[in-house]
């Protein structure tokens, strides 16, 4: 397998502790898509009672797709870290700026 090695933000907590990548409030996938154009959701969300057996990722911001938040440039986040976490009924990216 190819690997590859990428600067990007870093997730630096979530309390979407129904995910399937979350384990102890950290998420754990290699890297997560942030919104649909407008809304801010995290889109790699994965509701399940049982999480990833493999801890060991640190996430990153892989895409934002959220042109209107101050924090995204060509579609990348330029923030060192985000919080992710439930916002109403949905999971969302909770650094988004308008």
């Amino acid at each position: 397998m190819q690997r590859m090695t990428l600067e990007m933000p870093v997730v630096g907590g979530c309390s979407a502790t129904a995910c399937v990548y979350n384990a102890e409030g950290d998420c754990h996938a290699k890297a997560i898509t942030i919104g649909d154009g407008m809304y801010p959701g995290c889109d790699t969300f994965m509701h399940a009672s049982e999480h990833v057996a493999d801890n060991s990722h640190i996430s990153g911001v892989g895409a934002c797709k959220v042109n209107g938040c101050s924090y995204n440039q060509d579609y990348e986040c330029t923030v060192h870290s985000i919080e992710v976490g439930r916002s109403g009924d949905s999971v969302q990216c909770l650094t988004f700026r308008s």
